[in-house]
């Protein structure tokens, strides 16, 4: 069992190039299943949906025959004088019983163009008056109608007859939906209304237009403008706003052929739309995708037959492809058991033109590798060394003069005690940059450097600049790279006070988690700083104590530790002071 990882790593290419072929065969083989499935889908659903468009233009047809009827009697109503003078005319009793007597002939009469349909008749008239057909079809109280929307509607738009739904508490017979056609009644020549018309019809008869050309799975919907179902073979959805169906609508004004597939009532549906100009309303046939389309394709049996042609074809791609790669296989094998044999031991040459190539490669390297590693080991060392002694501190000569010059001085002037700390300071100082050929000191080392270092240039320029040390009593014992803070402690002395006259640099020296955190604060004159935060960006480089500069030491602790630590340094130039941030790991001897 341990030797299969090993055995797929062998034949990796082996098994790279057969998942690959097998994704890619996977990959056609459903695609082509999709698509024929998918178009023999599409097929079907045009087809399908020109038949169901013959069936929604005989529903179509219904609706306008429907619809003709009462144009006909509106304008039927329109063209009676004896209305409009009820509407209009004051009158007396007698001639008012005269004028409803007369009126109800005349609808009578109008109602006969209706007799095809159970609907009832409501004249109001803007003057109060109100007339109604004996059918007790539409339920709606006279005073409730006029306050009603449906009269608001018809009077704002009085040039239009529209169509609209109503719903009343359930009647015995168990309708409670409504479609009700009304016009308002204008002077064709002043243009004044005198009054509206409404044709009230149950939407359970109203829906006789349609029911027999729907079925389970097969419905139709009469949505108007605002989404709203005004009649539907699905009574419980009566009322209820379609937001799924108007966009539907607005979907399909923009396509070519009239269906859509989609969502609606929790099912894949084939939606058909045609607008009702008449009726300002859109007609929805939704037949239940399952229910039409069936098992009119066996998706199974297709997956089946592709399943196989797959399965075929990767058996005859992985007996090809490991007839391929079994030489390079071999071969990896044996460069793979190369460094367990100290590179000593030669590769066989076989297989195909590509793998003996490879094979004679390997071996005119392994007659080079030794030499080059040798060469490189050394190389590197030398380059090691000489980059640690470059860092090891070299001591300024001038700095010597100069201090033994201020020694002399003191001398002179019988300073004895100044004279003998500025002498061991110095000595301090020598030990441990020239005698000590140490890497790495400790903390409380490195700042006793720092100490004399001060110490000597106070000595000689005077105590202007105040040294703070703050220190955390737990780093003292950290090892840290010799020397890495004087450079900053220099460049401040001597370049940070060229505008005050004093100031102070604060040293502070911390531990935060896993880092040591050393910083050299001063509030001097400030310089500019280079982009990356890192250096200072002026042209004095002299270093008055050694010959390392602030950028050798980030480069030297990055060299030492790795690019995670270094030096920042923020500053602002004028007044902002100067910040040296060093971060370095925790070492303890």
């Amino acid at each position: 069992m341990r030797l299969l990882p090993e055995r797929f790593k062998q034949n990796g290419l082996l098994m790279k190039m057969f998942l690959i072929t097998m994704v890619i065969i996977i990959i056609v083989s459903t695609t082509i299943a999709w698509t024929t499935i998918h178009m023999a889908e599409q097929f079907f659903f045009q087809r399908f949906s020109i038949m169901n468009e013959k069936v929604m233009s005989q529903v179509k047809d219904r609706f306008e025959a429907f619809n003709y009827s009462i144009v006909t009697a509106a304008n039927n109503i329109l063209e009676s004088g004896t209305i409009r003078s009820v509407f209009t005319e004051k009158q007396t009793a007698v001639q008012q019983m005269t004028s409803f007597y007369t009126m109800g002939q005349q609808l009578k009469h109008i109602q006969s163009n209706l007799d095809p349909y159970e609907v009832e008749i409501i004249l109001l008239g803007r003057n109060g008056v109100s007339f109604r057909t004996d059918r007790n079809v539409w339920t709606i109280p006279d005073q409730e109608l006029k306050k009603s929307i449906l009269v608001r509607n018809t009077l704002e738009q009085p040039k239009k007859l529209m169509f609209q739904y109503d719903q009343r508490p359930k009647t015995e017979t168990g309708d409670k939906w409504f479609i009700v056609a009304s016009k308002a009644l204008m002077d064709r020549i002043s243009g004044i209304v005198y009054g509206s018309m409404y044709v009230g019809i149950k939407e359970s008869e109203f829906r006789q237009f349609y029911s027999n050309y729907t079925s389970p799975g097969n419905h139709v919907f009469l949505v108007d403008k605002s989404g709203a179902i005004v009649s539907s073979d699905e009574e419980k959805l009566i009322g209820e706003k379609s937001k799924e169906l108007l966009g539907y609508a607005d979907k399909l004004k923009d396509q070519s052929h009239h269906y859509i597939v989609g969502k609606f009532m929790g099912k894949n549906q084939i939606i058909l739309m045609d607008y009702l100009p008449t009726f300002d309303m859109y007609l929805f046939n939704v037949i239940d995708k399952q229910t039409a389309f069936g098992d009119l394709i066996n998706k199974k049996e297709i997956a089946l037959v592709a399943m196989a042609i797959v399965l075929l074809a990767l058996i005859i791609v992985f007996l090809a492809s490991r007839r391929l790669t079994n030489s390079l296989s071999s071969l990896v094998k044996q460069i793979g058991s190369a460094p367990k044999y100290d590179f000593d031991k030669y590769v066989s040459v076989s297989g195909t033109y590509e793998t003996r190539q490879i094979g004679n490669a390997f071996n005119s390297m392994l007659d080079e590798l030794h030499e080059y590693v040798e060469q490189l080991i050394l190389s590197q060392k030398e380059k090691r060394n000489a980059e640690l002694a470059a860092l090891q501190q070299q001591i300024n000569p001038h700095f010597l003069y100069n201090t033994l010059t201020t020694i002399k001085f003191m001398v002179n002037q019988g300073e004895k005690q100044e004279t003998e700390a500025t002498i061991n300071a110095l000595i301090s100082l020598l030990q441990n940059t020239i005698g000590n050929v140490s890497e790495t000191i400790t903390v409380k080392q490195e700042i006793e450097n720092l100490k004399n270092y001060v110490l000597i240039n106070q000595k000689r320029y005077g105590d202007r600049i105040k040294v703070n040390y703050f220190l955390a009593p737990d780093c003292m014992d950290f090892q840290i790279p010799k020397l890495i803070l004087q450079p900053f402690m220099e460049n401040s002395f001597f370049h940070g006070f060229n505008r005050k006259a004093e100031g102070y640099i604060n040293v502070l020296v911390w531990r935060d988690g896993d880092h040591l955190i050393c910083e050299v604060v001063d509030n001097g004159d400030g310089l500019e700083v280079e982009a990356d935060n890192k250096f200072p960006n002026t042209k004095r480089n002299q270093q008055l104590f050694s010959g390392i500069g602030v950028r050798n030491v980030h480069e030297r602790i990055q060299l030492i530790y790795g690019e995670g630590y270094g030096v920042a340094i923020s500053s602002e130039p004028g007044n902002g002071g100067t910040k040296v941030r060093i971060i370095l790991p925790i070492h303890s001897k």
